[in-house]
């Protein structure tokens, strides 16, 4: 691991997070890494990443800018609520998350490593 490149709280390399600053880099938790999200990242230019409860749709485009460096053309927010679970006779549930899409145009690219 080098010094430009650090773990986030799951374990995904970070390029370039050695110059984060300010409060808005705090708002993107992680990329959401699923196969849905590979398929629109390589087909449509399009990068899913879980954020903060608090952030908003301008927060997230200038953290995606003082993080990756590239410019987003457009960003959707979604909640996804709680999920009540039933598993090996026990009742629990699933936490909610808060995710943005993050679409760029044809010549940017974001790397996880």
């Amino acid at each position: 691991m080098t010094t430009k490149e650090t773990k986030s709280q799951t374990g995904v390399m970070v390029a370039g997070a050695e110059k984060l600053s300010g409060q808005n880099i705090l708002l993107i938790k992680r990329p959401r890494l699923t196969e849905k999200s590979g398929l629109k990242a390589e087909k449509d230019n399009v990068y899913t990443f879980e954020i903060a409860v608090k952030a908003t749709k301008d927060k997230v485009r200038r953290a995606i800018f003082e993080l990756y460096k590239v410019k987003p053309t457009k960003v959707n927010i979604v909640n996804l609520p709680a999920k009540k679970v039933f598993s090996r006779g026990k009742k629990g549930s699933v936490s909610g998350v808060k995710k943005a899409i993050v679409f760029l145009k044809a010549g940017d690219k974001i790397e996880f490593i």
